[in-house]
């Protein structure tokens, strides 16, 4: 008997969600059939048989949400006997060797926190612990409202705002209640993905000091060049598009500036010689940042390759783990829309993101004072104040300027 249990597939993730099952009990599965397709807190993947035999035991229906580790279904062999449903062991609860009851001894100057016995652990989401620890609330005394009681990010909120409702002093002057808002029927509870992103943009929006900087860059040399490239390449080859311009450029311009291309963690800032560069991508349901890896030694054409690649993957929900996580600077590009200029939210923990707006004709004044129409573009660096300061960011946003303007640089 071989037990299917639900996999970790990337550093952050704890649990999943069964998306559905492909093979139902008592079907015949081999080595490597795909049985379930399971979804992360980035994409959806298959679970393939580690293998041969009956599925059987089926533990989690469609739509649980199931930890890591935790068993989920058998595969039978030959004359093999299900075993009794039970919670899964994962790795960190297996049996341990036993441990004398001795009383541990705080050191000099310090006090012991007593531990809340297991069976008193209260059901909460990661974050919801996260932001409880960070507020020193006892998660004992929050009240959950989500699937069978659990407490979630906005309970937590919730027990903060009244919390220091109640600290403050009394107000002077009465404050008329909000209004009520009676809200239409047909409410729908939002995916997986959607509520992990309102999560953890919230949770950046709070927790990263933002700020902006915006430049406009003369696409004129860059677009002529796209273009120039483009009539040379074979008529099924992928075409160089802006967004894989200005991945190069950036590549490039992160190589100068490294402190641009880093990590903050634990009030400590890693820049990486590494350029490894998410670029988002809408989904029906969300977004994902697909990385592309090893920036500083691709070609144009390599990145214009892999990066469809990485596109048409993430549409088709076939991500790997290694492909969606790792960035240590992103892009999001809009212009393909006709966005003028946007912000955009940092990935942590990178320290930056560049939103990218539409290339756009626009009359513009000359050096010698001649008016001419010109294709423009903006881009607008969202940087992390606690790693970065404003003349950082923009001596990195004029060399991405000076290379796009001068865009034979990317070819030599």
């Amino acid at each position: 008997m071989a037990q299917v249990i639900m996999p970790k597939m990337g550093d952050g993730m704890t649990e999943g969600t069964i998306l559905r099952w492909l093979k139902k009990v008592g079907d015949d599965v081999e080595v490597g059939d795909i049985i379930a397709e399971i979804e992360t807190d980035k994409a959806s993947v298959e679970l393939p048989a580690e293998a041969s035999g009956k599925l059987a035991n089926v533990m989690a229906k469609e739509g649980d949400t199931v930890p890591v580790g935790a068993v989920i279904a058998e595969i039978l062999g030959e004359g093999e006997q299900p075993q009794a449903a039970r919670p899964a062991e994962s790795p960190d609860t297996a049996e341990q060797p036993a441990v004398p009851d001795v009383q541990p001894v705080a050191p000099v100057g310090e006090t012991l926190r007593e531990e809340p016995p297991v069976q008193e652990r209260v059901k909460a989401s990661p974050l919801a612990r996260r932001i409880a620890q960070e507020a020193g609330i006892d998660l004992a005394m929050v009240r959950g409202t989500g699937p069978g009681g659990r407490i979630v990010e906005r309970d937590v909120q919730q027990f903060i705002a009244a919390r220091q409702t109640v600290s403050r002093p009394p107000v002077v002057e009465p404050v008329p209640p909000a209004p009520t808002v009676q809200m239409p029927a047909g409410g729908q509870p939002l995916s997986r993905m959607r509520r992990l992103i309102a999560e953890r943009t919230t949770l950046t929006k709070q927790t990263v000091p933002h700020f902006y900087v915006t430049m406009d860059i003369d696409m004129a040399e860059a677009m002529a060049l796209r273009e120039r490239l483009n009539a040379a390449l074979p008529e099924d080859a992928p075409k160089l598009s802006v967004n894989d311009l200005v991945t190069k450029a950036c590549a490039l311009a992160l190589a100068r500036y490294p402190q641009v291309n880093a990590l903050y963690q634990n009030e400590q800032v890693y820049p990486s010689s590494e350029i490894h560069i998410g670029i988002a991508v809408a989904l029906p349901d969300g977004l994902i940042v697909p990385v592309l890896r090893h920036c500083e030694h691709k070609t144009l054409r390599q990145i214009a390759i892999e990066t469809r690649q990485l596109v048409e993957k993430a549409r088709a929900s076939r991500l790997m783990p290694d492909e969606y996580t790792g960035a240590t600077f992103s892009i999001s590009n809009l212009g393909m829309y006709g966005v003028d200029d946007f912000i955009a939210i940092i990935n942590p923990p990178a320290v930056a993101i560049l939103a990218v707006g539409a290339v756009q004709k626009q009359p513009v004044a000359l050096d010698d004072d001649t008016v001419a129409v010109r294709p423009r573009m903006k881009v607008t660096i969202s940087a992390d104040h606690r790693a970065l300061d404003g003349a950082v960011a923009a001596e990195f946003l004029r060399e991405l300027k000076r290379i796009l303007e001068n865009p034979y640089v990317m070819v030599e």
